[in-house]
């Protein structure tokens, strides 16, 4: 938090996200709740080919990347994989947003509804739209099958100096 910004900014913040999360919450489908952030097996790779998911990621360009991943990964960590810049300042802690995607609208309703975390980073995204989501929150399953990912045209990066994240 900014120095200076004290107790008073926190509780703007807290408001704010607040009402927010009320209003996209009832312009969608209520789904169930994941119980934890689920990322660790994002390094694994298929055991077969009934594992894999087709994923398209369309860059700040418009260019389309199709990559494979695998039921069980991590958006976050698929997009740098394959060199695609989803930046994941905090590594998947759930504490930025700079993984915002959107997510097509046929897969979008696919998805657990998002932890009180989730919706609180995704509320420091800039240009958030209703089918904004943090790509470090989408675990791939098959039903996100054909899913297909737009980067922000902007974004909120914490990296400088030309650093480039590279999955672990």
């Amino acid at each position: 938090m900014a120095a200076g910004g004290g107790l008073g900014l926190c509780l703007r913040l807290a408001v704010g996200a607040a009402r927010r999360r009320g209003a996209r919450a009832r312009a969608r489908h209520l789904h169930l709740q994941p119980d934890a952030h689920q990322c660790e097996d994002a390094g694994q790779k298929p055991e077969s080919s009934t594992d894999e998911v087709n994923v398209t990621f369309l860059d700040r360009s418009g260019k389309r990347i199709p990559v494979k991943g695998k039921v069980g990964d991590n958006i976050l960590y698929l997009a740098q994989e394959h060199g695609i810049e989803l930046e994941g300042a905090c590594e998947a802690s759930l504490a930025c947003s700079t993984c915002h995607v959107y997510v097509n609208e046929e897969h979008f309703d696919k998805l657990p509804e998002p932890v009180e975390g989730e919706e609180d980073m995704l509320d420091l995204a800039p240009v958030l739209q209703i089918n904004s989501r943090l790509g470090c929150q989408i675990i791939l399953t098959k039903e996100l099958e054909g899913m297909e990912l737009t980067l922000p045209k902007i974004t909120r990066n914490f990296y400088v100096d030309g650093h480039v994240p590279k999955p672990h």
